[in-house]
């Protein structure tokens, strides 16, 4: 489960009374960020396409302009959470917008032909608003989100609001019986104990020696798995973050190979909550913190964004996991090699076959800390 926040704000030397905008967003980065794009203009509009990749993506074709950005989540919205594939993954949006707010009727009609979100009117300064969101959200994400608000401020124009739930079941479940209590190497200093997972079976495994590390798939129920990436040195997860690409990713599935393995797993549960504002503005999207901000398509208020907060809760265990073109080169698979042990932090990424997307990803760098 995932969630993303985005506070709007009036520019301070321009308030005369406080005005406030703000989006949660829970499906992650990218979509929450596409949501927002469609209300954007000018530089502000740039800068979001040139950071996420839709620039890119736009100028791969002559047939491409920038509504075909939100007709791909569309179309992956269908495919990805309107079927039955034997894991349950589902996608849900609210908006809410104060009485007054006068928020543009094309915006408006495109969340709702794009994000099938409708907007309904909201009381932001009454308590029992608040809680009537916590428990939707509490409810959509099957308890894993709790108290996703904290407060709101009274002066809200809009609240945006996208769920994401994953479970999935493993195809080869781990016997709870072989469960053991194993060592696992935080840092040079750290050693700590958990509950390690075994499983005997034939998985995808590949070798990059590049990076010099282990990558494991392992499957759930239905066309969707978790890759398992372990360095060789605790030294390498610095560098295997930094190189970490949807290319990179591809390049691991090419390279695997099906192997009898011994897979030796921690049981984990992460939660935890970030502040995206300072990342974004450092990977190029600036302007939509300032005053600068163009969000012309949504409003004629002067308002930017003051907050980008994303929360995200998984639990991995023996049962499953409950949340919500490049040539290969340096990969060899894991022929020598009879275990697969992730006893150092490694990082994790849920990935759908059928669509090529990858729909959770993280990090775990103590398993006894959530």
């Amino acid at each position: 489960m995932q969630s993303s926040a985005l506070i709007f704000t009036v520019p301070l030397e321009r308030i005369q009374t406080q005005q406030i905008m703000s989006c949660w967003h829970q499906s992650g980065c990218p979509p929450a960020m596409a949501t927002i794009s469609m209300g954007t203009q000018g530089q502000t509009q740039t800068e979001i396409f040139s950071t996420l990749g839709f620039k890119e993506f736009i100028n791969a074709s002559t047939k491409y302009d920038k509504t075909t950005i939100h007709s791909v989540f569309r179309k992956l919205t269908h495919r990805l959470f309107r079927r039955d594939f034997g894991y349950t993954l589902r996608s849900v949006n609210d908006i809410y917008i104060r009485k007054d707010f006068p928020i543009s009727k094309d915006f408006q009609d495109n969340l709702k032909n794009f994000y099938y979100a409708e907007a309904q009117v909201g009381d932001f300064e009454e308590k029992a608003f608040l809680h009537k969101v916590n428990q939707r959200i509490q409810k959509l994400t099957k308890g894993l989100i709790k108290e996703a608000l904290a407060n709101l401020n009274p002066n809200i124009l809009m609240l945006l609001i996208n769920c994401i739930y994953f479970k999935g079941t493993w195809e080869n479940k781990f016997p709870l019986q072989q469960t053991y209590s194993a060592n696992f190497r935080v840092s040079d200093k750290e050693v700590v104990k958990v509950p390690m997972m075994k499983l005997k079976g034939s998985f995808l495994v590949a070798l990059d020696s590049e990076l010099d590390c282990d990558v494991l798939q392992l499957p759930y129920v239905g066309n969707i798995s978790m890759l398992i990436v372990v360095p060789h040195k605790l030294s390498g997860m610095k560098l295997l973050e930094k190189q970490l690409s949807p290319h990179l990713i591809e390049r691991w599935q090419k390279s695997m190979n099906n192997r009898t393995r011994e897979v030796h797993l921690p049981r984990f549960k992460l939660e935890k909550n970030y502040n995206l504002r300072d990342a974004l503005s450092n990977m190029g999207v600036k302007d939509l913190f300032t005053s600068r901000a163009d969000f012309s398509g949504i409003t004629d208020e002067d308002i930017n964004i003051g907050l980008f907060q994303q929360q995200g809760s998984i639990t991995v265990n023996e049962e499953g996991t409950q949340a919500g073109m490049v040539t290969v080169v340096g990969f060899t698979p894991l022929s020598i090699q009879t275990r697969f042990i992730a006893d150092r932090p490694f990082l994790f990424l849920i990935y759908e076959h059928r669509t090529d997307c990858l729909i959770f990803f993280g990090k775990v760098a103590n398993p006894t800390k959530s």
